[in-house]
């Protein structure tokens, strides 16, 4: 949905039909006039590159316009190539079933008009002698109708220097269907990534729908990179922030949506890393800032010695204790972080796990990723599955089988850890030794700890009861 890309086959708003003889003293400043409005103009002068051929050039411009402009002039009536030009239009008004030309008199009367083509006397026209102000605002209210969305949507993609097609190219279709099918009400199923709340979704007001319009049109882009790109909570920060001063309009909706950026970016909200948005991660991390979600989570939320959170956990990693969480809830968040809308994962737990074993993960502050690390020794169960890829697995077996008296890395199980580790990698991009990777694994203890939060279920439900 490249912006760049939506006009390759060329549209246009408006083709000026005229004679040469009238261009110095009134086309030209017409097309000029009309260009400034946003307006895509097919005027030979415009559209015609040296080498070009004259009568295809003309016939795609008249092919491709929306409305047709004829000025009307003596020297128009003289001459066979604009009659030409008009009789194009006329095939076409008669083809569609709707009116396309929009006639200007220029030196001419009604008389002259009417001889020349009943038809067309009969068309409402704009009159040259009252100025080029005045005629290109009665254009306008055909060109650009007020109130529209589209022409709304349209202009502001041009202040933030893109280019979009004319506003009746299939293109703007497909924005308004992704606009009300997945972008009013995000659903976490649809994958996506680094788009944000709309500006204003549930609006009928036709300025308010034209800012959601171009606000979904600049987020498709941006969206698209950073799934390629992978941008997400394993990125380096220095990453991030050039990702987000590469895309018209994405610094701006971050900095308006400090929480959602917290979800994709949690990085960005440790000191240091925080440059351009330190004032928003602040006020979320205050408690009377939770968003309702927080709240929602609240109830199971595990925390230190079952005291309330101290900050959303959307933000914990900027808060001095990590908000009161628990390593184990920290670790969990860490990967799978969402309000219900604006999900962060992208990598699954143990791909996460193994990025922390690298020295890729090194850049994050060394209590920080102490701290994610005991929180997947110590809650183990929701990221042990994703270690293998087969239901005959025989780590997982001797995992969910075997005692922890029993269990050791035989021959057959560091093979198979070995395996799981390398297709990590491959999938994160990382080039390390992948032996090393097992052996920090190893020595680490990471299923191990899968039977000690085993024991420390059964012990806290034999307090229950």
């Amino acid at each position: 949905m490249d912006l760049d890309l939506a006009d390759a086959i060329k549209l246009y708003d408006v083709f000026i039909c005229h004679a040469s003889e009238d261009k110095d003293e009134f086309v030209r400043p017409l097309a000029e006039a009309l260009r400034s409005h946003h307006l895509e103009v097919w005027y030979d002068e415009f559209a015609l590159d040296v080498g070009d051929s004259l009568r295809e050039a003309i016939d795609r411009g008249l092919a491709t316009s929306h409305y047709g402009i004829v000025v009307l002039s003596p020297s128009f009536f003289r001459k066979q190539w604009p009659r030409r030009e008009l009789n194009g239009l006329v095939a076409r008004e008669m083809g569609e079933g709707r009116g396309m030309i929009l006639p200007i008199w220029h030196h001419v009367e009604r008389g002259q008009v009417l001889a020349f083509s009943p038809p067309l006397a009969d068309l409402w026209a704009a009159v040259s002698s009252k100025g080029i102000s005045t005629v290109v605002g009665q254009l306008l209210k055909k060109l650009q109708p007020e109130g529209s969305p589209l022409v709304i949507a349209r202009d502001i993609l041009i202040e933030k220097g893109l280019s979009p097609p004319i506003v009746t190219d299939q293109w703007w279709l497909d924005i308004v269907e992704i606009k009300e099918a997945d972008l009013r009400s995000p659903d976490l199923n649809l994958d996506w990534r680094w788009i944000f709340p709309l500006p204003f979704p549930w609006s009928s007001r036709a300025v308010e729908r034209g800012m959601n319009i171009a606000w979904t049109a600049l987020q498709l882009d941006w969206a698209q990179n950073g799934k390629d790109r992978k941008i997400c909570q394993l990125t380096h920060p220095e990453t991030v922030h050039s990702y987000l001063h590469q895309w018209p309009g994405l610094l701006e909706c971050a900095q308006r949506n400090p929480a959602t950026l917290a979800i994709y970016a949690p990085q960005l909200t440790i000191p240091g890393f925080d440059e351009g948005f330190a004032d928003q991660f602040d006020e979320l991390t205050s408690p009377e800032k939770k968003s309702s979600c927080d709240a929602f989570r609240y109830g199971r939320a595990e925390t230190v010695d079952g005291n309330p959170p101290l900050c959303g956990d959307f933000v914990a990693w900027r808060h001095p204790t990590y908000g009161n969480y628990t390593p184990g809830e920290l670790s969990y968040e860490f990967v799978n972080a969402h309000d219900g809308s604006y999900s962060r994962t992208v990598f699954n737990g143990f791909q996460c796990l193994v990025w922390l074993l690298c020295n890729d993960s090194c850049w994050l502050p060394a209590e920080l990723r102490e701290t994610l690390m005991r929180g997947f020794r110590e809650r183990v169960s929701w990221w042990i599955s994703e270690v293998h890829h087969s239901s005959d697995s025989v780590l997982a077996a001797a995992v969910y089988e075997r005692p922890k008296s029993r269990f050791s890395y035989t021959r057959t199980l560091r093979a198979e850890l070995t395996d799981s580790c390398l297709r990590a990698l491959r999938d994160l991009e990382i080039d390390e030794d992948a032996d090393k990777v097992v052996s920090n694994f190893i020595a680490g203890g990471y299923l191990e700890g899968y039977y000690e939060e085993k024991e420390r279920i059964r012990e806290a439900r034999k307090n229950r009861k």
